[in-house]
C-alpha cells in the first residue's frame, strides 16, 4: 500500500483533480480522490488483477469478475464480498476504459469484453455497489452512485489524465 504523503499519490491528486475540472466538469473532490486513489493503488499489477479464481489464479476477464460476484450462484461467500467484488469490477472497468480504451479491440480478440460491455458492467457494478447503503456502507453509498451516473465522464477525465501524463514525462506505458 502506498502511503497517503507518497509522490506517486500526490502526482495522482494534482492531475486527476485538474483534468476532470478542466475536461469533465467534474469539480467533486471525493470523486477525483477515489479516482486518484484508484490510479495509484492500480499501480501495482497485483491490485489490478486482485480477484481470483479458486485456484488462485488472477481473472481478467470481466464475465469471469462477475461471475465470481455472485454470492447465490457462484463462489462469493457473502454479499460483503459480493460488493467488494463489484467494487474492484467498477473500478477495473474505469480504469481500462480510461486510460487504455485504444486497447479494447485487442482485448476481443483474445476474449476479452468489448469496450461497450466493459462500460456497462463498471456502470453496473458501481450502481450494485451503491444499493449496499446501510450500516457500514452507508456513507459511502452516494459516491458509488455518482460513479454510476458519471462514469462515461470519467472514463472521458481518465483518458485526459493519461494525456497529461504522457506530456509529463511519458508515465504511462
Amino acid at each position: 500500500m502506498i502511503s497517503e504523503h507518497h509522490p506517486l499519490r500526490q502526482l495522482f491528486h494534482e492531475v486527476v483533480t485538474g483534468c476532470y475540472h478542466r475536461h469533465s466538469g467534474i469539480d467533486d473532490p471525493e470523486v477525483t480522490g477515489y479516482v486518484a486513489d484508484l490510479l495509484t493503488q492500480f499501480s501495482s499489477t497485483e491490485q489490478l488483477y486482485a480477484i481470483r479464481d479458486a485456484e488462485g489464479r488472477p481473472l481478467k476477464a470481466i464475465q469471469d469478475m462477475v461471475a465470481a460476484a455472485d454470492p447465490v450462484f457462484g463462489p462469493a461467500a457473502s454479499f460483503d464480498e459480493e460488493r467488494e467484488v463489484r467494487r474492484h469490477i467498477g473500478d477495473y472497468a474505469l480504469f481500462a476504459t480510461g486510460m487504455y480504451p485504444e486497447s479494447m479491440h485487442l482485448w476481443r480478440h483474445s476474449g476479452e469484453s468489448t469496450f461497450l460491455e466493459m462500460v456497462h458492467a463498471g456502470k453496473e457494478s458501481y450502481y450494485i455497489v451503491s444499493k449496499f447503503d446501510l450500516f457500514e456502507y452507508k456513507e459511502e453509498a452516494p459516491l458509488f452512485a455518482r460513479l454510476s451516473a458519471e462514469f462515461e465522464r470519467c472514463m472521458f477525465g481518465l483518458t485526459r489524465v493519461r494525456d497529461e501524463l504522457d506530456r509529463m514525462g511519458g508515465l504511462v506505458q
